[in-house]
């Protein structure tokens, strides 16, 4: 398990990519750029959206919370569809489970959706890692909306760097996914 040291969490406060509060508008970035690579989304609320503006992701990672807050019903209603797969991820770590998962997840024939129990916060790096390059991550940043990530060679190491300063062993950690 890697767990994110507290000289670090100010990393996390600006967003990885382009926020949107447009779904429509993320979507049609995305889908300019590539439009065969696959959609990841961390988040009930970013998958939410997606779905419900039409293109559901091909791997969606929840956690049945937004804001440490239960998600409505009619969220967990449209998010908790499909292939499911159930791991465990603490609050402020990415478990290898988490990992494996996601790796699984992008190699799968179907979309998948893996329930987090604990916290997917932090799932957009190893996605990043995980994802062919050409995909899009999305993530939701609290109170200003959807950041999309470009999955390419500067994002990946962007993602490799922060994960080295995990507390942990990052190697065994990320061996699933062979980064």
């Amino acid at each position: 398990m890697l767990t994110l040291p507290t000289a670090l969490r100010a990393a996390f406060k600006e967003p990885f990519g382009p926020v949107y509060t447009e779904t429509e508008a993320l979507l049609a970035d995305a889908s300019s750029e590539e439009s065969e690579a696959p959609l990841v989304a961390v988040g009930d609320v970013v998958t939410f959206h997606l779905r419900r503006a039409g293109r559901p992701p091909d791997v969606a990672v929840i956690d049945g919370k937004t804001k440490r807050e239960a998600v409505s019903d009619e969220i967990r209603r449209a998010v908790e569809t499909g292939r499911l797969v159930e791991v465990t991820n603490d609050q402020g770590t990415i478990s290898r489970a988490l990992v494996a998962a996601l790796g699984d997840a992008l190699a799968a024939a179907e979309p998948t959706t893996i329930l987090v129990e604990g916290e997917e916060d932090l799932a957009t790096l190893p996605a990043v890692l995980a994802a062919p390059l050409g995909s899009t991550v999305v993530y939701g940043q609290p109170d200003e909306g959807m950041v999309r990530i470009r999955v390419d060679e500067a994002a990946k190491t962007e993602m490799r760097d922060l994960l080295s300063q995990f507390d942990g062993d990052t190697e065994a950690v990320l061996a699933p996914i062979e980064v």
